[in-house]
């Protein structure tokens, strides 16, 4: 039927959206619990470590953000955009990009900015997204809203799949006054008014391209100004990322009146603020990773240890404990500090002598293997 209703754009009640606050509590709880948590941990290490977690988050949440939507971005790109950034100077090993400059302004104004979110504004963060005017291979409307009708198809087996279509470009006007509106004026509790705003702005979905990474940055937005608590700590992205299959099938079932004929996004919300309490979860892990390092080189500088050493152990500890598989043995001992096989063994065995790395417990000869001491 021509004049069927598909999409929840569609239905009469659009954009008066339903939710169970009694459903929600238990994973808004949670959250605000993990949060309280990195708070207090922030705190007690101090501005410069927390800082140096800041820049680790804040690069996550960039080339994270991009790769949801396809774009795999340069990490050390990122860090050099995020140091020019907090310094204001070039440094002769930058390796930024007008590109990832663009994404760390757009992330730096989204977190620190706290004035209200305007078209104008918004407009800026989809130009630093865009700056040549190209997604791609092709031309698209930068710093405006898009002229024609946006859907998102996928291709299998020689057929094409709609997943979603987008409201009339004739619409978006009306759409993000009201959208801002509620961005600027709602009291709402501030991880439901996130997932409320994210989901709001991809259905919406006013740009010809990087509508996903725009909804992040609200999110973020509305977090960082509303808690205040943690901004850039934790990388909201990272724990999208781990499962996109699943960001794109709940957006489908809510956005289809199908599944969702009441304009009930319970659902949704309660797996957004699940994906911020991971994401913290995360951020607390790295927390903790950080702190195992910091007091295993305080033990360690009583040591002489030599250059080939330090390198060794610091791949070890930067890789976390399931970075190296089954350990550090001889052979990435030699694949990392680029030595004979005797000299490896000699240094391994000055390591495990002042008890800076332990042989793993079963493992012998050839398949020896040593891990950290913390």
């Amino acid at each position: 039927m021509q004049n069927e209703k598909i999409w929840i754009w569609q239905d009469d009640k659009y954009p008066y959206f339903r939710y169970d606050k009694d459903t929600l509590s238990q994973s808004l709880l949670s959250v605000s619990q993990n949060s309280g948590r990195l708070d207090g941990i922030l705190t007690m290490l101090g501005v410069q470590k927390s800082n140096t977690l800041k820049v680790e988050s804040s690069i996550n949440e960039i080339v994270t953000s991009s790769q949801i939507e396809g774009e795999l971005l340069d990490r050390q790109s990122v860090r050099s955009s995020i140091l020019k950034k907090i310094s204001g100077e070039i440094t002769k090993k930058d390796t930024s990009t007008k590109h990832t400059d663009g994404l760390v302004a757009m992330l730096m104004d989204s977190s620190t900015n706290s004035s209200a979110l305007t078209i104008k504004r918004l407009n800026g963060w989809h130009n630093t997204l865009f700056p040549d005017g190209y997604s791609g291979l092709y031309k698209i409307n930068v710093a405006k809203f898009r002229e024609e009708e946006m859907s998102v198809v996928s291709y299998k087996g020689g057929r094409e799949k709609t997943h979603y279509i987008a409201p009339p470009p004739k619409s978006l006007a009306k759409e993000m006054d009201c959208f801002l509106d509620f961005i600027n004026e709602s009291k709402e509790e501030a991880y439901t008014k996130a997932a409320i705003a994210h989901f709001w702005f991809v259905t919406i979905h006013p740009y010809d391209d990087g509508n996903g990474r725009i909804a992040r940055a609200i999110t973020n937005y509305i977090l960082s100004k509303e808690l205040g608590l943690n901004d850039g700590y934790y990388s909201i992205s990272t724990a999208i990322v781990e499962d996109k299959k699943s960001y794109y099938n709940i957006l489908e079932h809510t956005q289809k009146l199908l599944y969702n004929k009441n304009l009930e996004i319970t659902e949704w919300i309660v797996w957004h603020t699940e994906m911020i309490n991971k994401a913290i979860e995360i951020s607390l892990q790295q927390v903790q990773i950080s702190v195992q390092k910091a007091n295993f080189w305080d033990k360690a500088r009583e040591y002489s240890l030599n250059i080939r050493q330090i390198k060794v152990l610091n791949k070890l500890l930067d890789a976390g404990t399931d970075g190296f598989e089954g350990g550090l043995n001889t052979k990435k001992y030699l694949s990392i500090a680029k030595i004979s096989t005797a000299t490896a063994k000699r240094d391994i065995a000055d390591l495990v002598s002042k008890n800076l790395i332990e042989q793993v417990e079963g493992t012998a000869g050839r398949n020896v293997r040593y891990v950290v001491m913390f």
